[in-house]
């Protein structure tokens, strides 16, 4: 393997360290088992997520949440009782893959999509809705206006009352960039993750096994999926000469490039009982 560079700031960034065992299964299925038929047993998945330091009965009680929560469906596999992906699951997972690995963004079209929210009353559901919007790309202009670059796919599975517009800003859409969401904050974050990440990367060694490589390749694209909170894949035409989200994103293409042959040899011979 070849060791990573110190790159950016010498900050860093923790979502680079551990992962819950939610976040890690949502990780496994959409990283390697989507492609896989969406399936497979628990105990696979228990052995899968061990490299990453996460206990079977966490797994299990992952598991059981994502499975109250209509992101899962049990199972009868030749292998024993395991887990599906849900339709709805299925939409989550593809949605964030092609953001995650979007490479370059189709250019942006000049118009915003607005959404105008009715009220919601129940704190909790409020509070979901809102983060649920935040990780579909949009941002915040009031409590109840919300933009984003380009229309989610998944929006249609919030249910959120409310309506919704295809808009022009009467402005410079930079002015209205600025204000919904925080480029400075975005930026210092893309440059703490890639000194993390050229840190976690640089740390295997030439010979490193595949279930370190599936390890510290997980933990590069969980701190890189977590960016899409941040960053919805903001118009490349109104970011500041020199945004460091760019520098961040090719040295994620590479390195999730390259590890992914050692990651795929260990999550295909855990599936077939062989780890």
């Amino acid at each position: 393997m070849r060791r990573g560079t110190r790159c950016g700031r010498t900050g860093r960034d923790p979502t680079l360290g551990g992962v819950n065992a939610r976040a890690a299964l949502f990780d496994l299925y959409g990283d390697h088992l989507r492609t896989r038929g969406g399936r497979a047993s628990v105990a696979a998945l228990v052995r899968l997520l061990a490299p990453l330091d996460i206990a079977a009965p966490a797994v299990r009680t992952a598991i059981s949440r994502m499975v109250r929560q209509g992101w899962l469906d049990p199972v009868r596999l030749p292998q024993g009782p395991g887990y599906a992906v849900t339709p709805k699951c299925e939409r989550r997972l593809d949605e964030t893959a092609a953001r995650v690995y979007r490479g370059g963004d189709a250019p942006w079209a000049g118009h915003w999509h607005v959404l105008v929210l009715e009220p919601v009353r129940d704190r909790a559901r409020r509070e979901r809705l809102r983060a649920d919007l935040a990780f579909l790309g949009y941002a915040p202009l009031s409590e109840t206006t919300w933009i984003g670059p380009r229309p989610s796919p998944e929006l249609d599975a919030l249910r959120a009352p409310g309506h919704r517009f295809d808009a022009a800003y009467e402005g410079d859409p930079r002015d209205l960039l600025a204000r919904a969401w925080d480029l400075d904050a975005i930026g210092d974050a893309y440059e703490d993750w890639l000194a993390s990440a050229a840190d976690l990367v640089g740390s295997l060694p030439d010979d490193a096994p595949d279930d370190r490589v599936f390890a510290v390749r997980s933990r590069l694209v969980h701190g890189w999926r977590n960016f899409l909170f941040r960053d919805p894949g903001l118009p490349a035409d109104l970011l500041p000469p020199g945004w460091p989200g760019e520098k961040a994103r090719a040295f994620f293409d590479q390195e999730a490039a390259r590890l992914l042959p050692a990651a795929a040899a260990f999550v295909d011979r855990t599936l077939n009982g062989a780890a």
